[in-house]
């Protein structure tokens, strides 16, 4: 004869249930291999972008941001390997998709500084340039912005949001100043 606890629960019933957290520990990257780290930096990354697409902003940052710290490591200096190159690719991914949600969220100078680190990693990202230029046209450094700019169009000549930027651009510098 089985025990019978009260109240008696019937199957299919929706429970619901109360738990304590008692410790968050997040895993430390580093000694992960790297192909562990390129799994648990795309799930992170993944999820970020989950964010991103519902609007929820300050939480694809965080997804983002923990994505690069499973990235972090070996593969920041020259590439050694496969895996580190991908290393290398997934963390100017990331750097990039920080940069965007940085940007909705209007905090400059973190997405600036995303675009810096991307743009170390990878000289000649166009996705980086774009938004280093739009980034440092809002700032009012036009020289520096039409650096950038001209830079991703020699990159990507067809991109209409570049030859879009790079147009405002001129307006602006061309525009005649205040009284």
């Amino acid at each position: 004869h089985r025990a019978r606890r009260e109240p008696d629960v019937p199957p299919e019933a929706p429970l619901l249930f109360e738990v304590t957290l008692l410790e968050v520990r997040d895993p430390d990257p580093q000694p992960l291999p790297p192909a562990a780290r390129l799994r648990l930096g795309g799930q992170r990354r993944e999820r970020g972008n989950f964010h991103f697409a519902r609007g929820d902003f300050a939480a694809a940052l965080r997804s983002y941001r923990l994505a690069l710290r499973a990235l972090d490591g070996p593969g920041a200096a020259p590439p050694a390997s496969q895996e580190d190159e991908e290393l290398r690719e997934q963390r100017v991914k990331c750097l990039n998709n920080c940069a965007a949600a940085a940007l909705k969220l209007e905090l400059e100078d973190e997405a600036l500084a995303a675009c810096d680190a991307a743009l170390r990693i990878s000289p000649d990202n166009g996705r980086a340039l774009l938004r280093r230029g739009q980034l440092l046209a809002q700032r009012g450094r036009e020289a520096e912005a039409a650096l950038d700019l001209r830079r991703a169009l020699e990159l990507d000549p067809a991109s209409k949001v570049i030859h879009a930027e790079l147009s405002r651009l001129v307006k602006r510098r061309s525009a005649p100043q205040g009284p």
